[in-house]
Parts: structure tokens; sequence; C-alpha cells
């Protein structure tokens, strides 16, 4: 396990395992939400999305974190590895509100220089509340990487379901 592809609905724990995992491998860590959203929530153009994407691909070690479907063929073409966080809707919901309560409370700064606005916790358009995408896509990746990982071809599948699951993973890592 060199190159690990973190997929699965925000507040899943996507990146709090990936930044543990990379640490543990000794190798580079990349969350593409974090290239995608430019300054004021822009998104990056998608053939710079892949180019800067692919920059970091090109290397012996990584674990990139996201579902980008602009990315993913890049991702899982070099990846060696999928951790597929598929966790039970209700935990999902309750991470994602919290998280999102105490990010737009705090100002905290995600990347570069946005944060989560208050608005964002009303779940009402999916578009600019991480809490209704949650909600709207927690079936839609299920499905989707249930399917995947029927059918893995080369790439190890990891499903990560409770936090044993987790914890079992850095372990293997070790």
């Amino acid at each position: 396990m060199r190159r690990v592809s973190m997929v699965g609905t925000p507040g899943s724990g996507k990146t709090t395992l990936g930044r543990a995992l990379a640490e543990r491998l000794g190798v580079e860590y990349l969350e593409l939400d974090s290239v995608f959203h430019q300054p004021g929530w822009e998104p990056l153009p998608v053939e710079e999305f892949r180019a800067r994407a692919a920059e970091v691909l090109a290397g012996d070690g990584w674990v990139v974190d996201g579902n980008y479907s602009a990315v993913r063929e890049l991702v899982w073409a070099r990846a060696d590895t999928v951790v597929w966080f598929d966790r039970p809707r209700a935990v999902i919901m309750w991470r994602v509100f919290v998280r999102t309560l105490r990010r737009a409370v705090t100002r905290e700064v995600l990347w570069n220089g946005n944060r989560e606005p208050l608005r964002g916790l009303l779940p009402v358009d999916r578009e600019q509340s991480v809490i209704a995408w949650a909600w709207v896509k927690h079936a839609e990746y299920r499905e989707r990487y249930r399917a995947a990982a029927a059918d893995p071809g080369d790439l190890d599948f990891v499903r990560i379901a409770t936090d044993a699951d987790a914890r079992a993973l850095l372990d293997r890592a070790a």
C-alpha cells in the first residue's frame, strides 16, 4: 500500500484517516478539495485541476482524498489501494453537522482563504451546504463504491464502516 485513494461521503473520516495514513506510510497527502476550491469557492477549471492532481500522482507514494469524477480515472489508474468510507448515514450526518458548525462559528480557514458560512448549516441547496451534499450523495457514493469493490481489477479495496476498521487499516500500514 503506497498509492491510496480515499473516497466516501463528506464527514466520513477521509481527511482524518488520510492524513494519519500518509504520515504512517511516509508519503505525500493531497486533499482534492484544497486544489478544486479556489478563493471565493470558485472551482478550478477541469484541465488545470487534472494537471495539478497529476503532479502528485506521478510520485511513488501518496494518499489522495476526494471523490471528484474529473480526476477519478487518473487517481485509480495509479492507485494500488482504494479506501472506501461506508459509514451509516446517521453517523455521517452528525459528524458533518458538528464539523460544519465548528468551522462556521470559529471562522476556520479551509483552502485558499475559504471559510464555511453559517448558511451552510441550512441544508437547502446541496451546492451551498455540505450537509445537504452529504445527505444527497450518501446513497449515490455507497452504490458507486460497492459496485467498484465488487469488480476492483488490480485495486485493493478496503471498506471502512467503523472506527475499528480505520484503526485496523492504520495497523496494517505500520
